[in-house]
């Protein structure tokens, strides 16, 4: 690209004024193929049209999982929190990005206590006193996404031992989210993130992990939340990404239901836990846009 051609970025600035001096300074990085490092591919960089889109996106994801807030109960069943959430989400001009991706059949995912995620909200599961439960949201609004995830516990009360795993497993995610900062590596983030839970004595699921995200539900790069730092893509400024560690009590092994082909547990039956952010590294550290 010459200098004075458009910048490939959209931004309809020439290239010298735009993005120039950004695809330089990664053009003078050595990366290390033995650590997998990757340079950052162009289509994950967002410009600020591009970050007023994910954010707008952002209220309405963060809206429905406040409502979910005030519907979790004990008796009530997930297709019921999935309906609301649907309605509150179309009622606000978006659309659930779960419903029918890759033939998912509902609009968000409800994982109870061992499933660990992707866990299809039905009449037949039933909330519990002392349940935990994920809740995943993701909204597209005018082909913009926000990802994020929370713990609810049903009733408000459940054991120590669960609440400990909950309360943890946010440390978690909140020690990635740290680690993501910009002209470092995304494996900086499963490394504090892995570090964090076997500390505590957990282990990190390792074959799901976050991911790129914003002009699409799912982008590069594929996020680990166990691995070594200075590893995997190169973190710059525009790139918007999830981090969302799936903690296990027991092994981190899961296996993927074989009759839904989704619903994804722990495969010793203990209890797991996520919260998912979605996040922008910018100029100085990260911000983060849904949650």
């Amino acid at each position: 690209m010459k200098r004075n051609d458009d910048c490939w970025c959209g931004s309809g600035k020439k290239y010298k004024k735009c993005h120039l001096d950004f695809d330089e300074r990664i053009a003078e990085m050595k990366f290390n193929v033995n650590k997998s490092q990757i340079r950052p591919p162009h289509h994950v960089i967002n410009i600020a049209k591009d970050i007023e889109g994910i954010k707008k996106a952002a209220v309405i994801n963060t809206g429905a999982l406040d409502l979910m807030a005030k519907l979790v109960k004990p008796g009530i069943d997930t297709l019921s929190l999935n309906d609301a959430a649907h309605e509150f989400i179309v009622s606000h001009g978006a659309h659930p990005s779960c419903l029918n991706y890759d033939n998912f059949p509902k609009s968000i995912c409800i994982s109870v206590n061992n499933v660990v995620c992707h866990g299809i909200p039905s009449k037949k599961v039933i909330l519990r006193e002392g349940d935990i439960l994920n809740i995943d949201i993701t909204t597209d609004l005018d082909g913009y996404f926000a990802d994020a995830s929370r713990m609810y516990i049903v009733g408000g009360r459940t054991t120590l031992e669960a609440k400990r795993l909950v309360d943890v497993t946010r440390e978690i995610m909140e020690a990635g989210i740290r680690a993501a900062q910009p002209w470092h590596f995304v494996g900086d983030i499963g490394a504090a993130c892995g570090k964090m839970a076997r500390a505590n004595g957990y282990t990190v699921v390792t074959e799901l992990g976050g991911h790129g995200v914003g002009k699409k539900f799912h982008l590069e790069p594929f996020v680990s939340h166990d691995c070594k730092e200075n590893t995997g893509m190169l973190m710059v400024p525009g790139m918007v990404l999830t981090v969302e560690p799936m903690i296990n009590a027991g092994k981190k092994q899961v296996v993927t239901d074989a009759y839904d082909g989704w619903t994804v547990r722990t495969e010793d039956g203990s209890l797991s836990a996520q919260w998912e952010k979605t996040i922008l590294i910018t100029e100085d550290g990260n911000q983060v846009l849904a949650s």
